[in-house]
């Protein structure tokens, strides 16, 4: 029997999953992290965590599994995307923290470029739009802000990296300093039309082109670990952005199939193709994988809070102790009661794109609790996912009877699921195997090392678990979401 290693660098943990040659789950180690949050709007990661957590769950996984690391044919990887690293090359020691995907530090760059006209420019060539979520202003920023920073990176003698380069480099001992092309195209500094960095917007940004890494196809040989680490190299053959990988588990290889991962933030993703097509609401274009030189494209639309707002109940309203919790509050809430909770803790991701936009609540009575507060939290992800889909159809033309296949923590909610149906319109697909994104990276991993299938005969094997239709009447669907439409704009007027 071989294995293949699986590491999903997520935003608040990260997990190793063992798979079988069958691509069987054999074993799985978790480790949290630690969140920092210098200044409003700002989120870091100490790199060092994300690295040791990486090394430490994969190590753990083994043992677990009781397997030598010879009888592993490949790792995949998969991480959160955009989350930016810059290095010292000769140490392999970061310059500071990682700045986090949901930061918002740059917001006012991002803003100063819009107005001068470049917008269009950078959606025309990477797909994305102006703003800080992007690795591109992130790595900027750290130029602009630590001393000689910008002359060193002109010198070679720093790197930059998302989180699965920054893994790449250590798992290797500094030997490859690489990337996929899901990962490059959300650094605002890819071209996604040619596949190659973009020169213009890196003159733009003042970014030094020395201090980007090669791009590979997320299927390739990116190199081999240490021996040291885990007692023998295992290559590493697959890699791919955390969206992505869902996707590619998730079998979504036919366009006009979609898929919606609920983890910190929500992120739906619909195949389109081989054609690149510009939204026209908002969306983003992306690359959904490349395989074997050729690309496929996909429109994204980005929550940048999800399963975020539940941790928030937890953590901040400390109104429950568990996640778990949230169901069985949302269904005993009190049903003449119409709270609405616009979670942009983080500002509002698409259709809108509004940075320095903050959450708010609508709806508060006396006898408002933390049930009315449970089920608004939850009922936020399914608005916020009624915002995409229609996006995405009004730019694609994507079927009405659409089935759109989930994934993520949140999708263990039955609740949550039947009201993202019933908001939606349409049927929800929750499949056999949930851990969709570690999924994907072990299958690319174990495609380039000839373990596994094809994507048509990968996509046969897709199981269903359970599918939710939708039961709310028409009348009270359009009710309930202009309650969401009318807070939506009000939060953008105050904020």
């Amino acid at each position: 029997m071989r294995f293949i290693l699986a590491i999903d660098q997520g935003t608040t943990s990260t997990r190793a999953i063992l798979f079988d040659q069958n691509l069987k789950v054999a074993a799985v180690s978790q480790q949290e992290f630690p969140q920092h949050f210098p200044a409003s709007g700002w989120v870091e990661h100490d790199a060092g965590d994300l690295w040791t957590s990486a090394a430490g769950t994969a190590r753990a996984v083994i043992e677990k599994a009781r397997i030598k690391a010879t009888s592993i044919a490949a790792i995949g990887i998969t991480n959160q995307r955009e989350t930016s690293v810059l290095w010292d090359r000769a140490t392999g020691k970061p310059l500071a923290r990682a700045i986090v995907w949901q930061d918002r530090r740059t917001a006012a760059f991002c803003a100063e470029l819009r107005e001068a006209g470049h917008e269009a420019m950078i959606t025309e060539r990477t797909g994305l739009l102006l703003d800080p979520y992007f690795s591109g202003t992130k790595l900027k920023w750290l130029l602009d802000t630590i001393p000689d920073a910008r002359a060193r990176a002109l010198r070679g003698e720093l790197a930059f990296g998302t989180v699965d380069s920054w893994l790449i480099w250590n798992l290797t001992g500094g030997r490859s300093h690489v990337t996929d092309a899901t990962n490059a195209a959300r650094t605002m500094l890819f071209n996604i039309r040619t596949n190659q960095w973009d020169k213009d917007i890196c003159a733009l940004l003042d970014i030094p082109m020395a201090l980007l890494p090669e791009v590979f196809d997320c299927a390739a040989d990116f190199g081999r670990s240490r021996a040291d680490l885990f007692g023998h190299e295992i290559p590493i053959l697959g890699v791919a952005g955390d969206q992505h990988a869902a996707t590619v588990g998730q079998a979504c290889f036919t366009p006009g199939m979609m898929k919606s991962t609920y983890g910190t933030g929500c992120f739906a993703m619909l195949n389109i193709g081989r054609d690149f097509v510009t939204s026209k609401n908002r969306l983003l274009t992306t690359i959904a994988y490349r395989l074997n030189g050729e690309t496929t494209y996909a429109l994204e639309g980005s929550i940048f809070i999800a399963g975020a707002v539940v941790q928030w109940l937890r953590d901040g309203l400390k109104i429950i102790r568990d996640a778990s919790e949230t169901q069985p509050l949302a269904i005993a809430a009190d049903d003449t009661q119409h709270l609405v909770m616009v979670p942009a803790f983080t500002g509002l991701g698409a259709p809108y794109w509004k940075p320095d936009c903050r959450g708010a609540i609508y709806g508060l009575t006396r006898s408002s609790g933390p049930k009315e507060f449970a089920r608004a939290a939850l009922e936020s992800v399914g608005f916020q996912t009624r915002d995409l889909l229609d996006a995405m159809r009004a730019d694609w033309g994507m079927a009405e009877d659409a089935i759109l296949r989930v994934d993520g923590g949140m999708v263990a909610s039955d609740w949550t699921m039947q009201f993202l149906a019933d908001i939606l319109g349409t049927s929800v697909d929750r499949p056999e195997m949930t851990e969709t994104t570690a999924l994907g990276a072990a299958y690319l991993a174990g495609l380039q090392a000839g373990l596994c299938p094809s994507p048509q005969d990968f996509a046969k094997n897709w199981a269903l678990e359970r599918r939710f239709d939708p039961k709310m009447d028409a009348g009270a669907r359009a009710d309930k979401y202009a309650r969401w439409v009318k807070a939506v704009q009000a939060t953008m007027m105050v904020t």
